[in-house]
């Protein structure tokens, strides 16, 4: 060892990485043969008293192999403390962390960003995601994996995607199921599963998996598209039989905008379109009006989820209006759906932007939810409502159905616990302020303003449904079975041992209110 590299057997399953939040970034890099073969940065702990968890790195790919590795900046203290061993430490205390996500997935250590990849193929859902498996902060950009059978259990699985070297970064993208096998992939009786990324030092590129999208070759002629841009969505358009890439572009001629690639085969791209006015991360896809398979729409939205309704030939999408449209609220972004979800659900997953604090892990993502198309009296509009899986979930129920609120006399139900589904309905009358009070946080309807804690949302037939998923870190709120959708962080953490609907001026009736006690998933 010359205070800087070490030379090592690679003998167990992880590297142990002891990282201390706030601590001087050093680079990391591990190398076999002379070729680089992990390249990544971390605060590195210098004394045990400082570690604030322990990252870790899989080698199980190298097993027996002679490595180097080399700590740039880093002390000797520092140097001292990385191991090897075949259990990462303090695991028996993941998942049951005082802010650690109970029905909502997250990743076991280090950060996430952006859903990436998702896609359903032979009774699994599988969701990448943009991760820092080596800090509590955005950096590394890995593409981290887990897998449901039912949308609500999930497991994560090793990485799937690595950065090519320091400084090209596997960034944002999805994945699709080449059911044809129209780039010829495919080796043996599985179909072939095709991911598609950003990568930071080259371009658009492609990879495949012959093992269920446990593993990815990257095809040898990457990149496919380069530009100034990121985060390719692709999709089947089956009428013309061939791919589109919808891409977040940005020139001096066109500013921010989704340009649009085909190809019969994933390899060859040819441009066909741009749209002005998106920003990372776009999606399109098509959605029967009112379950109406013979009306149909497409929708296109980008990060911030704003959408637009419109058609789409394949090539060009048309928007049917300038303003967007908006369902989601919140600490939300950089959301995707399920490529070849069975039924032909359209099911989303976002980013739910929630800090956490002094937790091995930082961030979270939505719970699922399906994606609707339904006429209002202001036009076609996208509605987004939890799964009907939660109920998987649901433990012990409490209701109260048709009851007079007026002020100070609240219904209230008896609870306990920290994990909810909790619905409610409401014929507003005369109240102005119609609320339920979760633990002492408040959700509020204004029906002067008819608003739902702060967001635009118009009674039907005189009433308000509310539903709320309540977490450990955080709420979604959903209003009018989907109209609007709130994600937040929770005001007041701990167990909850009351539920209460309530008003103030005037009175309402309480058509039913109904509070779920949910299971852990973990």
């Amino acid at each position: 060892m010359d205070g800087h590299s070490i030379s090592m057997t690679l003998e167990k399953n992880f590297l142990l990485i002891p990282i201390w939040n706030g601590a001087k970034m050093i680079r990391i890099n591990l190398s076999i043969d002379g070729q680089n073969v992990r390249e990544f940065d971390a605060e590195l702990a210098t004394t045990r008293e400082q570690i604030s968890f322990w990252s870790f790195l899989d080698i199980t790919a190298f097993q027996k192999k002679e490595a180097l590795l080399k700590l740039d900046g880093a002390t000797e203290e520092g140097i001292a403390l990385i191991t090897q061993a075949d259990e990462i430490p303090d695991s028996s205390g993941f998942y049951n962390e005082s802010l650690r996500p109970q029905f909502h997935f997250s990743q076991t250590l280090g950060w996430n960003n952006d859903p990436n990849g998702m896609v359903y193929y032979d009774g699994e859902w599988h969701l990448y995601f943009q991760h820092n498996p080596y800090g509590w902060k955005w950096g590394n950009m890995h593409w981290g994996h887990a897998t449901s059978t039912d949308l609500v259990h999930w497991k994560q699985l090793p990485i799937a995607i690595y950065n090519k070297q320091h400084g090209d970064w596997a960034f944002s993208g999805s994945a699709v199921v080449d059911e044809n096998n129209t780039a010829g992939w495919q080796t043996g009786n599985e179909k072939v599963i095709v991911a598609s990324w950003t990568s930071t030092g080259r371009g658009e590129c492609v990879a495949y998996s012959n093992d269920r999208g446990r593993t990815f070759t990257e095809y040898e002629g990457n990149p496919v598209v380069q530009h100034a841009g990121r985060d390719p969505k692709i999709i089947w358009y089956q009428p013309d039989k061939h791919w589109v890439m919808a891409v977040y572009d940005e020139s001096e001629e066109s500013g921010r905008s989704i340009a649009f690639y085909t190809s019969g085969d994933m390899k060859n791209w040819e441009f066909q379109s741009k749209l002005e006015g998106y920003y990372e991360c776009p999606e399109i896809f098509e959605l029967p009006v009112d379950g109406d398979s013979n009306n149909t729409r497409w929708v296109l939205f980008a990060a911030d989820a704003r959408y637009a309704i419109g058609q789409f030939d394949g090539k060009v999408f048309s928007p049917e209006h300038d303003d967007k449209y908006q369902v989601h609220y919140g600490k939300y972004y950089a959301s995707q759906i399920f490529n070849n979800s069975p039924d032909g659900r359209k099911i989303q997953i976002g980013w739910a932007q929630i800090e956490m604090p002094n937790m091995p892990f930082n961030q979270t993502f939505s719970f699922p939810h399906s994606l609707t198309l339904r006429t209002t009296d202001i036009g076609i509009r996208m509605f987004a409502e939890p799964v009907k899986e939660i109920e998987i979930l649901h433990r012990k129920q409490h209701i109260s159905k048709d009851v007079c609120l007026v002020e100070n006399q609240p219904v209230n139900l008896n609870v306990s616990g920290e994990l909810f589904d909790i619905r409610a309905k409401f014929q507003i009358n005369d109240a102005k302020i119609i609320g339920l009070d979760v633990g002492g946080e408040k959700i509020t309807y204004d029906t002067k303003e008819n608003q739902l804690n702060g967001i635009e949302m118009t009674p039907i037939n005189g009433e308000i449904s509310i539903q709320i998923l309540v977490d450990r870190p955080m709420l979604e709120i959903v209003g009018n079975n989907g109209r609007v959708f709130l994600t937040n962080p929770r005001q007041q953490h701990g167990e909850v041992s009351l539920i209460s609907a309530f008003v103030k001026e005037g009175q309402a009736r309480l058509v039913s209110l109904e509070a779920n006690e949910l299971r852990s998933i973990w």
